[in-house]
This record gives C-alpha cells, structure tokens and sequence, in this order.
C-alpha cells in the first residue's frame, strides 16, 4: 500500500484538517487536547508538542522531530506509536515534524531539535509510547460516552475500536472529534512487551515505496517559479579569500543571470545547474592566499607522530600506568595512523531559501533545525519562529549535514542575502548545489588522527598497564556543544572508546593531544571518535594476546568479567561464526584468517568476527562478517539488520579506500575516482544476530560501524602474521 511520507511545513501543520492532535508537554502531559477543548485549558501553562494527528479520513499520522536519511528513524517512530495506539501499520503516516525547539526537543540534546548520535529512538521511546497509550484512551473515552458502556469493556485492534457485547465499532477516524474534546488522562498503562504486535516484528518501512516510484522529496527535487541555481567558486585552500574576479566569460554564457559576491568566494546563478556549473568554470578568480592553511599530510602526520611520544592532557587514569611500564620486564608498542575521511553522501550538500515579507522558507533535509534555524534568523534580523524550514529527506549524511558551522546553509542565505543588495532578482528562491567536487574538496571531514599504545605484558600472558596516547583536532571546540563536550581540554569526542576502555587493566592511563595552527574543518563522521579508538585498541588487544598466546575470544572475555553487555555480544558472535572451528583453507597461494572485535558506542554494543582471503599480491577479500548486536529492545529488527550491514559497507569504504590528503593545503580527491566506495564485488557475506532484550532501545545508525576495520585487521593478522597500523590498508604490505 502506498504510504508516502508527507513532509509539511510549520504553518501547513498548524492549518492541519479537523479530528485528534495529540501533543505532549514536556515533562507533563497538556491538561487538555483539540481545539474544542482550547477553552477550557486556556490557563494551562504549556505549549503542545504535537507528534501525532488523527484525522477524521482515519489517516494516524505521526510527526517525526528526526530527520529521515536513509536510517529507517520514520518507520521506528511511527511503530512506536502505532504500538501503544493499537492502528493498523497501513493506515499510518509519517511527516517531518517542522523546526521548533519548544515543541520538538531532541532529549538526549536538550533543549534543542535535532538528529545525531543514534539517539532517535532512545530519546522518544517513552515520549512516543505515552503518545500512543493517552490517544488510544481518549479514544476509548470517546467510545464509552457515545455507546453509553464503560470503558473497561472497549477493546481496541488494527485501528477499531469495538465493545462485544453489543457489537459496537468504530473506526479511529469517526471517533476523532469526539475524541479531541476528552481530557487528556493524567496516566496511562502502557503495553507489557509480551503483548507488542508491532515492536520487535517485521514492518514495512514507510518510505521505501516513494522512494520507489520516485515520488520522495529531496532537496534536489525542489523546483520553485523563478528559481535560480547557485554554484559557488571557493578557494583551492581553507581560508583563502577572494582577492578580485572577472565574471566577464561567465555572464558571457547563455543562462547565466547573475554573479555575485559572497564571504569565502563568488557565486554564479542561472535557471539550471549544468548553466550555473558552466558559469562558474568561466569565472577568472585570484585568492589571496596569504591567511590560508598551507601544510600538507605529511608534515601533518611528522607533527602528530611527535606529539605522540610526549605526554598529553590525561582523559583517564586509573591506577599508576607509568610507573607500570618502566618496571615491567616486556612491553608491548603500537603506533597508529588515521586520515582525514570524508562523509561522501550520496546527496551531496544543498538547499532552497526564498525571502519572503514575512520571513525565510527554506527547503531542505535538516539534521540541526534549531542550530541552522538561529543562524539564519541572526543573518536576516529575525525572530527565529520567522524561519520556516521545510522538512525533505536527505540522501544520507552520516554526521556532514549536521554542520556546527551551518556553513552551506549560510552560503546559500549569503547568496539571497546579495541579490537582495544587488537589486536584481532579489525575491527569486535560490537553490545553492555542491557539486561532488565541492563537498570532496571544500566540505567537512572526519578529523586526521594518531596514536600511539603501550602495555605491559606478564609471562603469564596478564596485561597490568596500558597508555594510550592520543594526536588529532577537537571537533569540539569552536562548535555550540564546547561547554559540555570539552572537560580540562579534552575533547570527549576524540577519545571516546579509549577513555571508555571496557577491559580490566588495573593500571590504564589515556591522554589526548590537541594541535593548533590545523585548520582543516573536521566534523563528526558515522560513530565519530569510535572510528578509530576502537580500531587502535581492539587492534592492540589482538597483538597482546598473540604475543602472549592466547586466544583473542578468551582474553577479552577474560577482561570483559564485569561488563556482561560487551560478553554477551562477544559470545554470540564467536558462536554463530564458528570461532571454535578451523577456518576452511583458501585455493593455492590464498591466506586466510579469522579476526574479531567488540565495541560500545552510543550506549549499544557490537561485537563482529571478521574472515577474509589474502592474495599472493597482497589484495585482501573479506569474505564473511559476523555482527552480534545488543542495541536493547529492537523496535524494527529489519531496520537494525540493514543498518549494521549498511555499517559494514561504509567501514570497509575507509578500511580499504577511504583517505583524503592535502599537498600545501590542496585537498588532492575531488570525487569518487580518488575517494571509492566500495564495489559490490567486494561487499561480504554479512549476518546479524540480534541479542532479544528487555532494556531501552538505544542507538543502531553507528555502533555498526566502529567494530568492523579492527576485525578485519584481525582477520589479516591471523593470515598473515602482518599487523596493519596505518588506515587504509596497504596491500603492498601484505605480498606473500
């Protein structure tokens, strides 16, 4: 059944159609709900947020405060509520919820909407619950006034509501205006999990058919009357600035109807993108180079290497590792090194701004709406509730459009904000579209990072010291969450995973140093500083216990005593690869071996075993992963195998291509030619298990991904007796 996702904009919500909106205010209930009810609850001192409307065509519609990007969070938070409403799945809808912090608080952020850290689900799980569970008893109220029986005796299924004995139904739809006047209960009941129908069961997902057919709304599908395409110029070098330009050949095109000038480059305007594209190739620019970032990777990487090998700010200590260290009669080191890492969506960055008399519409795929609904509304001297951002799927993100900064988003309200002053087509909607090139070349990157590792090693193969020590730039700082996120200079960011160490080492100590005159603009990236502490340390750990002869499973169950989360996924996983098991043999020449690793990261926990092939030459085949998954109560199960599996697709991405340098400041890829993604041929045999739990949901768009490079390494160890320390892999280090 065709179910399309709606996404409508603030003021097209709050003229929505008559029948049941329900709206929680946190942290209590609103006294009342429905405008029928308006009167009497008009001292009541709250403000609704709205997350679901029942209309009287019997449509339940569920408003999502989380952006959709290809993560499944639409279909998660609409089978929240259908759970505890008792709807049928078909006659559910989802729209993107519009921008408005009050009303639509990420939680786990607070107080402020948005989408990050895999905390869609945990964050209204209860919120969602309680909405379904007191519109569901409104309903029944509605229905025991009508029929005149109590309620107690009404039983709700598949969107009816019914009384046995004398045969009475109802659908929710004819029920909703009788419903919108019912008070709003003080408590509900909410379902005990024994009796979920929807929650923990196969449910389709509520964008794949628009998404299908062609029907969803990106960005990029926004076409409005006199719109004009904008395509920016920007300089080769992070912080170079426009020193003049001639855009005598780019006005020169056929198409292009204006060029102007913005803070970081010059923008080029025309009816199509090919045009704007073609106009802006034209442009004669000269930078002005002289406060821009000129180093390269390798001066980069000479620089981390040293900070290095000299003490850092402590992020943890536990014990006295130093002291550990310099008595201990054998001690294992490792040294590690990280590139920068694009995000390399599908959809590369965009968005659609009009000015309007009233304020801004902005059209566009939003993970921060508070954050880029202030920033605009500080740009053109209005009152934020004056920016009205439509809500549009994104094709992907994985943390790049969740800009601190709002820079594309600024740059394209910079591009409005010169027409206006120019004079000419100052009421035209501008659509501003990054090219591949752009967003390789001028966007945002996971941050270059470099440790180094060292630990004692007994004869009895026990660790009793480990430090870790940490080199790379603070997402952090500079950014809105520094307050919190920066505690004595450390970014809790970069060493998330090794300053959460789960394993008992009695003396630990791990130490961040955070280099300045780096200019590189860094964001988080898909599980952010998990992507590489868990490689560097589950890595390690695998070294230890080779050189200590034991078993990589064993060890870290050995270590894991008082953490059953992280053993209970090491375990299933182990069992359901086989790890007890010889691993069959490759063809002539071929190595083979098998690798593990186990991580938490945003509160779940992921354990993989990894089998790959080696070649003769040096090519590393994965061939099998197998992911172990405790992510609490899974409220899709479909929804968290795609997303591990889509994890393992974007890990192996940077464990065997991903890397972006710089030659004196020039990022060197421009588009996936440099930076692959990899190939289907080279995409594993992926299972997931699932571990059943009765905890909370928590988050499942990352925790996949941060587990599965160390595995694979692992894996190469064991082929090879080669340990891999720089990302991505060298085959060239790997030649039998």
């Amino acid at each position: 059944m065709n179910n399309p996702i709606q996404n409508l904009s603030r003021r097209g919500f709050l003229q929505g159609a008559a029948g049941l909106t329900l709206g929680l205010a946190l942290p209590a209930f609103a006294a009342k709900a429905g405008a029928a009810a308006a009167a009497q609850a008009a001292a009541a001192p709250f403000e609704p947020t709205p997350f679901l409307r029942i209309g009287a065509d019997n449509t339940v519609t569920v408003l999502s405060k989380h952006l959709e990007m290809g993560q499944g969070t639409y279909t998660g938070l609409a089978t929240i509520v259908a759970e505890e409403l008792d709807a049928a799945w078909p006659q559910v809808k989802v729209e993107g919820a519009p921008a408005d912090a009050k009303r639509f608080n990420n939680l786990a952020f607070g107080p402020m909407q948005g989408t990050g850290g895999s905390t869609a689900m945990a964050n209204s799980w209860e919120q969602l619950r309680q909405t379904g569970a007191t519109a569901r008893a409104m309903l029944v109220s509605a229905a025991a006034k009508r029929w005149n029986v109590p309620a107690t005796e009404i039983t709700v299924s598949e969107g009816v509501v019914s009384h046995a004995a004398s045969k009475r139904k109802a659908t929710f739809g004819e029920l909703a205006e009788a419903a919108a006047a019912e008070a709003v209960p003080a408590s509900v009941t909410l379902k005990d999990p024994k009796d979920f129908r929807l929650i923990g069961k196969h449910a389709n997902r509520k964008d794949s058919f628009a998404k299908t057919n062609g029907s969803a709304q990106f960005t990029q599908d926004v076409h409005l009357p006199g719109m004009l395409v904008a395509v920016v110029a920007r300089s080769p070098r992070f912080g170079g600035a426009v020193k003049s330009f001639d855009a005598t050949k780019a006005k020169a095109i056929k198409g292009v109807v204006a060029v102007v000038a913005i803070p970081g480059g010059v923008a080029v305007l025309a009816k199509d993108t090919w045009t704007a594209k073609k106009g802006r190739d034209a442009l004669a620019v000269e930078w002005d180079d002289s406060a821009a970032f000129k180093l390269g990777t390798d001066e980069m990487r000479t620089r981390y290497q040293a900070l290095g090998k000299t003490p850092g700010l402590v992020a943890r200590k536990d014990g006295d590792a130093a002291t550990a260290l310099a008595g201990a009669a054998k001690v294992v080191t490792a040294s590690y090194d990280f590139p920068y890492l694009a995000h390399a969506a599908m959809e590369p960055m965009n968005c659609v701004i009009q000015r309007t008399a009233d304020g801004l519409e902005v059209w566009n795929g939003e993970q921060f709406q508070t954050v880029d609904q202030g920033a605009l509304a500080a740009m053109f001297n209005l009152p934020p509730e004056k920016v009205n951002i439509h809500m549009l799927y994104a094709g992907g993100s994985f943390g790049r459009r969740a800009s601190t900064k709002v820079d594309y988003i600024r740059e394209a309200a910079a591009i409005v904000k010169a027409l206006g002053e120019q004079g000419s087509h100052a009421a035209a909607p501008v659509k501003l579209v990054w090219m591949r090139e752009d967003d390789m070349k001028a966007g945002y990157y996971r941050p270059m990072f470099h440790h180094r590792l060292e630990a004692t090693l007994d004869a009895d193969g026990s660790i009793r010291a480990w430090r870790h020590r940490l080199v790379g730039q603070s997402i952090a700082k500079g950014s809105p969450f520094e307050g919190f996120m920066i505690k004595d200079g450390v970014d809790g960011l970069s060493v998330e995973g090794a300053a959460s160490l789960p394993y008992a080492i009695p003396n630990l100590q791990v130490e961040l140093h955070t280099p300045t005159g780096i200019d590189v603009p860094v964001l988080w990236w898909r599980s952010v500083g998990s992507t590489h502490t868990a490689y560097s340390t589950e890595t390690f750990l695998d070294r230890l216990a080779a050189e200590g002869g034991q078993d990589p499973v064993a060890l870290r169950l050995k270590l894991l005593a008082k953490h059953p989360r992280h053993a209970g996924v090491l375990r299933l996983a182990a069992d359901k690869a086989g790890w007890d098991k010889p691993l069959a043999a490759g063809k002539a020449g071929e190595r083979r071996g098998r690798g593990v690793a186990v991580h938490e990261s945003f509160h779940s926990f992921v354990a993989q075993v990894a089998e790959v092939t080696v070649s003769a030459d040096g090519s590393v085949k994965v061939d099998r992963i197998v992911s172990a998954v405790d992510c609490g109560m899974a409220i899709n199960p479909d929804n968290v195998r795609a997303q591990v599996e889509g994890s393992v697709g974007f890990a192996l991405s940077a464990a065997l291509h991903g890397e972006i340098t710089l030659k004196d400041g020039v990022v060197e890829q421009g588009n996936f030619g440099e930076y692959a993604p990899i190939r289907i041929n080279e995409m594993p045999k992926v299972e997931v298990h699932i571990v059943a739990s009765a905890e909370k949901p928590t988050g499942i768009g990352e925790p996949g991904v941060p587990p599965v490079a160390p595995a694979v390494a692992n894996a190469i160890a064991a082929a090879t007796g080669k340990w891999l320390t720089r990302m991505p892999f060298r085959t060239d280090e790997l030649k039998a």
